[in-house]
């Protein structure tokens, strides 16, 4: 099973590092300028790798070893309730992230740079509670 937790565990930190990054770009990509269409097709390129190469293999690895563990270990635990309620949390915002791109391609992009700053943020709360959770099983 230690096999399959680091696994899990790989996987959990790429499928971060894409929610962590692309929102990010999404700020760079709502600061450019409509002039600048060789910078703005630039961005989408990079979201859409971001996204469908990094992001959604990482998430989708990383709920299959998490659902290996839970098999494995079995379903115990109000802290393991809590992290399930975050996991989908998560999932909500990576579909939604997948649609703010999907805005961005077709250029109805309807925020600024400010809101994309603070909707960067959700993901990093999300983890460091996760993180708490998991480690510390306060309940």
């Amino acid at each position: 099973m230690l096999w399959i937790k680091s696994l899990h565990i790989i996987f959990m930190v790429t499928w971060f590092s894409g929610l962590f990054y692309l929102p990010r770009l999404f700020v760079y990509h709502s600061m450019a300028s409509a002039t600048d269409r060789e910078g703005i097709e630039r961005f989408k390129v990079m979201e859409r790798k971001l996204f469908f190469g990094i992001m959604t293999p990482g998430g989708i690895l990383t709920l299959v070893f998490g659902l290996w563990l839970w098999l494995g270990y079995g379903f115990a635990g109000g802290w393991l309730h809590a992290k399930l309620v975050l996991v989908l949390l998560l999932i909500a915002y990576h579909v939604y992230c997948g649609k703010l791109m999907i805005d961005f391609k077709y250029d109805r992009n309807r925020h600024d740079h400010v809101w994309y700053r603070w909707f960067n943020e959700f993901p990093t709360v999300i983890f460091v509670v996760t993180v708490i959770l998991v480690v510390v099983k306060p309940f």
